[in-house]
């Protein structure tokens, strides 16, 4: 038998011919790889399901995160400042009596305050919106409150209010000690226009009908 001679070309098409069936069973092997893979998985499923029964996937909830404001501290000690800013800004020392008209009752008016708003308040025709009262209280007590009360009526717009003092009936001697302090203790506060002694039907003098200035 004689041995034809193989040209460069049929050995090139041969190795060609190799590679691609090469790689065909690469290919065929990858596939049934992944069948196998994808068998198991269906089987773990199922084991899964017959174990523990059917499961429902949760409903997704649009959920927004809110970090909670933290309470700011309580300022105390601004409060103490402020309280005693209060105490300190009228004195039991002050001289009043020349600030004080006595002619046929007590009265206080701020320089510019005219005397027609005086006999208005000492005719009742301010409307009483507020009022302290003090009896009881200890001198200290009494300023602090005092101050306390002229503040936040100012705040919130009240114009004529009382200032119950009591006539001193119960103190040693029966003198109104606390009276005359709250007569200091007025003239000293810038919200205060004008004071007059009660009528009697509003506590005569036991108490004060005290204008404010608008807040």
């Amino acid at each position: 038998m004689t041995d034809f001679p193989v040209s460069p070309a049929h050995a090139q098409l041969a190795a060609i011919r190799r590679v691609l069936q090469v790689r065909e069973r690469e290919r065929q092997a990858a596939q049934a790889a992944a069948a196998e893979a994808a068998r198991q998985a269906r089987a773990e499923r199922h084991l899964f399901a017959l174990t523990v029964g059917t499961v429902l996937p949760l409903r997704a909830q649009r959920r927004a995160l809110i970090e909670q404001a933290r309470a700011l501290p309580h300022a105390r000690q601004r409060e103490k400042d402020e309280q005693a800013v209060m105490v300190e800004a009228i004195s039991d020392d002050f001289d009043v009596e020349s600030l004080l008209d006595t002619d046929e009752a007590l009265s206080y008016r701020r320089p510019g305050i005219g005397q027609d708003v005086v006999r208005k308040l000492r005719k009742g025709q301010w409307s009483l919106q507020g009022q302290i009262d003090l009896h009881g209280l200890r001198s200290d007590e009494a300023r602090t409150a005092l101050a306390q009360f002229l503040r936040e009526a100012h705040k919130v717009g009240w114009r004529c209010v009382r200032v119950v003092h009591g006539k001193g009936l119960g103190s040693p001697g029966k003198t109104p000690v606390l009276k005359a302090k709250v007569q200091r203790w007025l003239v000293q506060k810038n919200e205060v226009l004008a004071f007059v002694q009660a009528r009697a039907s509003d506590g005569g003098a036991g108490a004060l009908v005290v204008l404010l200035a608008p807040g």
